[in-house]
């Protein structure tokens, strides 16, 4: 049965990372890659060497750059089986590892090009060389601690956490006291504590920025009730008898007389206590969700032995709910990588927009290049774009503007470094230039803001190419940048515009009327027409008060102020009944034309 899961597991993995796009900071790790270094500001080396190794090897594609990240998760499962069997016996071996590649957190790592397939394996070369070392210290096992010590640290600052545990648990045990008094254990601890010197270094060199934003920036260090949801997703993701049998087999195996189970139960709780505890004051903006999973490796040698206590029909419904935990993980990914099934959830929380647009993006980018000059520069609005276009276009030499992104996600002391950060106008001299920027990036009531940034950087915006992907969720600006460059003069941004009704997801008749705002910076909005499904159906009657509008967009320059209003009166004719796309066409002043982000209406 294991051979079975592990061969179809990983055919299944290979089959949805050639298809699946590039998420977001698997772009930047491929553009890492294209700068070697021993560290960078955002991660050590390992990753990004990785992901150079992969394009090398397997060419400039999607799975190209995973494939070393999938072999390595390969090896999870079958350390697991290691561990196991060399502890509790062949039968208990394969159960374990059967539900390493079940997890859905550890099934589907490598998916992604992320270090988190390194970290796992490090973790497990640590657990094994630590129950090794327990049971006798020899210098075989001191190597393979030295081993996983070494791939952790060059994995990521996260693997500080597995070592000061691994320290406390065996600290707390009597046959790891006695382990640590042997100077082949220091020595491999030495050696591992070596990998660290090209972050620290790296970080001596550069104000402690990384450790700084891993530490400090990116992290409120205030209690706050959402740590709540932290703990119900990881019942969720682990699935929930699986992560009850898991924490069950922690505590049995702390109160064991066998020092390895002891071992396990000490190393694997203190981790995912340790995250547990920390999501009630850590980071909740980005994803921290695989943060436990070194604390699940470890306790899975104990599963088997619990699992075999239970009854046949709770083994079997746990056995089920894993399976279906990871078909429905890779399923997700699955979905994202299909672009109509992606476009689908276009109005959800959860749309993938990390995932999508970016393929789009690039074959407008190629054609809008190719109507410019020969000499024409791209410049990204932020880290995200710089990346992505990056890998599509072959490019790892796109400069990047200042942008609160790059800050956020720790990557803006990089770019700086790679001499890629821009700071507009100033550094364009004569060279046209091809602006790209991406309004989802920003909060809605934070955009204005980000346009007259842009106008402070760039100078004043012609009129854009508008890339809507997905009903304008995911939304792209191309700006044709010609010279003279320069940044005097009123700032002239693209359109904003709001539906105030019908409300997105609203049920309406055949006949339904449509109101809202709409207007443009420095020179206003001369129409507005009403689209459904993208075609036009109504002519909006413009310039209506709307004096909350200029209230709120205080620093809005739009010359029509209060009269930016308008009102359409909509005929679906005959549309079948379902869900169709209501959206805006805004016409400037200056000719220009915007197609805006649809939302969805149920038409009766």
């Amino acid at each position: 049965m294991f051979w079975s899961l592990f061969a179809g597991v990983f055919a299944l993995k290979l089959l949805v990372a050639a298809r699946l796009p590039l998420f977001v900071d698997e772009a930047f790790y491929w553009l890492e890659g294209q700068h070697l270094a021993p560290a960078y500001s955002d991660l050590p080396g390992l990753t990004a060497w990785l992901a150079r190794l992969g394009v090398t090897l397997g060419g400039d594609t999607a799975l190209g750059l995973r494939l070393p990240f999938l072999l390595l998760a390969a090896l999870v499962p079958l350390l697991v089986v290691r561990i196991t069997a060399r502890e509790y016996g062949r039968e208990y071996g394969w159960t374990a590892g059967s539900f390493a590649l079940l997890l859905p957190l550890a099934g589907t790592l490598g998916l992604l090009a992320l270090p988190d397939a390194a970290m796992a394996v490090a973790t497990l070369l640590c657990v094994d060389a630590g129950a090794r070392l327990l049971r006798h210290v020899t210098a075989a096992a001191a190597l393979e601690l030295a081993l996983g010590l070494s791939i952790g640290a060059l994995s990521h600052y996260r693997f500080i956490a597995v070592i000061g545990v691994g320290l406390v648990a065996l600290l707390l045990l009597r046959d790891g006291r006695k382990t640590l008094r042997d100077a082949r254990v220091w020595t491999a601890i030495a050696i591992g504590a070596a990998a660290w010197t090209p972050l620290v270094a790296w970080n001596f060199d550069n104000a402690e920025a990384g450790l700084r934003f891993q530490l400090v920036d990116r992290h409120p260090w205030a209690f706050h009730i959402e740590g709540l949801w932290f703990i119900a997703v990881q019942a969720l993701l682990v699935t929930p008898l699986l992560f009850a049998a898991l924490m069950l087999a922690g505590w049995r195996g702390n109160r064991s007389a066998h020092p390895s189970s002891r071992y396990f139960a000490l190393l694997g709780g203190l981790v995912v206590l340790g995250f547990f505890v920390l999501g009630f004051f850590a980071d909740t903006e980005r994803v921290s969700f695989h943060w436990p999973l070194p604390g699940y490796l470890a306790l899975l040698p104990l599963l088997p032995a619990l699992l075999a206590a239970w009854p046949t029909w709770l083994r079997r419904a746990t056995w089920a709910l894993a399976a279906a935990g990871l078909v429905a993980m890779l399923g997700y990914y699955t979905a994202v990588s299909i672009p109509d099934l992606r476009a689908r959830t276009a109005a959800q929380k959860w749309y993938p927009s990390n995932f999508a647009g970016w393929g789009e993006l690039a074959d407008a980018v190629r054609l809008a290049r190719a109507d410019m000059p020969e000499d024409t520069r791209i410049v990204a609005g932020s880290f995200k774009l710089g990346a992505e276009l990056g890998f599509a276009l072959g490019e790892p030499r796109i400069a990047v503007l200042d942008h609160p992104l790059n800050r956020k996600h720790g990557r803006a002391p990089q770019l700086r470094l790679w001499n890629l950060w821009s700071r507009g106008a100033d550094d364009w001299g004569d060279a046209p230039v091809l602006l790209v920027t991406s309004p989802s990036d920003v909060p809605y009531k934070d955009l204005l803001a980000r346009y007259h940034h842009l106008c402070g950087m760039a100078g004043p915006l012609p009129a854009p190419q508008a890339v809507n992907v997905d009903h304008g969720r995911q939304r792209f600006l191309l700006f044709r940048m010609l010279p003279p460059h320069s940044t005097g003069g009123a700032c002239t941004a693209p359109g904003m515009a709001w539906i105030d009704a019908p409300v997105s997801g609203a049920e309406v008749g055949r006949s339904f009327d449509v109101r809202g705002w709409a207007f443009k910076d420095g020179v206003g909005i001369e129409r507005v027409e009403v689209t459904l499904d993208g075609e036009v159906v109504a002519t909006a009657r413009y310039g209506l008060d709307s004096p909350g509008t200029a209230g709120y967009w205080r620093i809005s320059t739009d010359p029509n102020h209060p009269r930016v209003g308008f009102e359409a009166s909509v005929d679906a004719g005959d549309v079948a009944s379902g869900t169709h796309w209501l959206g805006l066409r805004l016409h400037g002043a200056d000719g220009s034309v915007e197609a805006w982000p649809e939302q969805p209406v149920e038409i009766r």
